[in-house]
């Protein structure tokens, strides 16, 4: 059994698709629906911006109707209960991580429930309908204020300190995501580089399953919990 000082955790669309939240790749995603270039661009924005905002609002009710699922709540008591250092970082823009108890969190692809101002810069909380006619409550400008989400073609966040943790973390683990979109799917190389354990827990292998030291395939809602159940033992064993 080994103990683990410094966990890393990257969560995709499949921890929140058993809560009813469309995944983005797979048949019948969000992606299928909608011409992301109509909608995830900052072109797209610049163009129809009414356009863009009808679809974020309609993701944004859509999100404030579900509810953690267990997949979230064994990560938030994996976050609270395990004996090292814990960051998850996740690409989804869903807010179920925090609603589960997870606070040592990233959102590398933004949230859902915030906008931020293109005048001002700053980022505020925002769960009602966005128009274009909506006034900054910071600077009192109108017609500034967008989705804090990372646009195709734009810069995700928190890359350096994603970064960072990845160099001296001893265990990776990818949970629910395709491991086609980068920069994220280059993380289990990186951890590989840094002579990190790597572990994949997904519905099925993704595109990078081969660089994967361990695999556990199935619902995010059972695999998930059964992982951070031995993780917990084994370390609680270790420490007892």
């Amino acid at each position: 059994m080994t103990h683990f000082e410094r966990i890393i955790i990257l969560t995709g669309a499949g921890v929140s698709a058993e809560s009813g939240l469309d995944t983005f790749r797979d048949k019948g995603g969000i992606w299928e629906k909608y011409d992301l270039t109509q909608v995830a661009t900052p072109e797209a924005f610049a163009r129809d911006p009414d356009m863009v905002h009808e679809f974020y609002n309609l993701r944004r009710s859509a999100v404030k109707s579900v509810n953690p699922n267990a997949a979230h709540l064994a990560l938030a008591r994996l976050e609270r209960d395990y004996p090292g250092e814990v960051l998850l970082v996740t690409q989804n823009v869903d807010d179920l991580h925090e609603k589960a108890g997870s606070r040592h969190l990233c959102h590398m692809h933004g949230e859902l429930g915030k906008v931020r101002c293109t005048s001002c810069r700053e980022v505020m909380d925002w769960w009602d309908d966005l128009t274009t006619e909506a006034i900054c409550p910071l600077c009192g400008k109108s017609g500034r204020l967008r989705p804090h989400i990372v646009w195709f073609g734009e810069m995700p966040f928190d890359l350096n300190k994603i970064g960072q943790f990845i160099e001296t973390a001893d265990l990776f683990i990818s949970i629910g995501t395709s491991g086609t979109v980068y920069p994220a799917a280059g993380f289990v190389q990186a951890a590989m580089d840094a002579g990190a354990h790597t572990v994949e827990l997904n519905r099925e292998p993704s595109d990078g399953f081969s660089l994967f030291d361990e695999t556990h395939y199935g619902p995010a809602t059972e695999v998930v919990p059964q992982y951070v159940e031995k993780l917990l033992s084994e370390a609680h064993h270790e420490t007892g």
